[in-house]
């Protein structure tokens, strides 16, 4: 099983644990994303490791093909002074360290190309961790507007309840009941205070003050001759009691309107 194989294992079992257990959805956010980092740190070591190792195969490689080149050189210089049996001896070991470092050198470029493939995976698993911090935020403002919106719905709900209205209608009431105390009781005083044959006076007084008023309007409409027979019947009914007052006051009025020097029959 490879690296990440492994980290991606170790990864899903920690979510698992955390989202079955997981009260406070913030909380757990932020040690997933805790895990991924501590998980993304682990595997930088391994691939750094894998690097070490590839940059290491490399040296080798650069190093057998340079001790090629020296044993080459060297049986040059053998045949140059006439020595073969040291120029063959030479050769020989140019032949061991070049196919030695022809074999480090397929070694290295596969370790080379695996080595490209955890840099990629390295890549991916970052990415993913910075689009997990990403998916976090978004998620814990979702998470906070569900909230919200619970909250508003519980308050919402509260106030529907009949012992919030309830409270309200015996307050109007309580209130209404001391408007008709204060109404009663200004009543109270009205009628049983002071002087009640001076107020009674006074009420006749204004009564009397209106009906004069009426007979100087019934005169007034006579007068101009705005009243028919059966209307002025009925108002003189309607003035009652002082319909003897009217009759002098229209009896005068008649007077006014003769013209001089005629005198109005008996």
């Amino acid at each position: 099983m490879g690296i990440f194989d492994r980290l991606s294992t170790v990864l899903r079992s920690n979510l698992n644990d955390l989202i079955s257990s997981a009260e406070n959805p913030e909380k757990m956010l932020n040690q997933i994303i805790i895990d991924m980092r501590s998980q993304l740190a682990k595997a930088k070591q391994h691939v750094a490791g894998a690097i070490a190792d590839e940059k290491r195969l490399h040296d080798q490689v650069q190093g057998e093909f340079k001790q090629a080149q020296e044993w080459e050189q060297r049986a040059m210089l053998a045949v140059q002074g006439q020595q073969d049996d040291l120029a063959k001896q030479a050769l020989v070991r140019f032949n061991e360290h070049s196919q030695h470092a022809q074999q480090l050198e397929q070694t290295w470029q596969a370790h080379r190309a695996e080595t490209e493939k955890l840099k990629n995976s390295l890549r991916d698993l970052n990415d993913k961790i910075e689009e997990a911090k990403r998916k976090k935020n978004l998620l814990m403002a979702r998470q906070k507007r569900a909230q919200a919106q619970q909250r508003i719905q519980e308050t919402m709900s509260g106030m529907s309840e009949s012992s919030a209205f309830e409270a309200f209608n015996r307050m109007e009431e309580k209130i209404a009941d001391n408007e008709r105390r204060l109404t009663a009781g200004a009543e109270i005083d009205e009628e049983f205070s002071g002087d009640r044959l001076a107020r009674d006076f006074k009420q006749l007084e204004k009564s009397s003050a209106v009906g004069n008023a009426d007979m100087q309007l019934l005169a007034l409409k006579q007068k101009m001759g705005a009243l028919g027979a059966g209307s002025q019947s009925q108002d003189k009914r309607q003035l009652g009691a002082g319909g003897a007052r009217i009759d002098d006051t229209v009896h005068d009025a008649e007077i006014e309107d003769v013209p001089a020097g005629e005198q109005k029959p008996k």
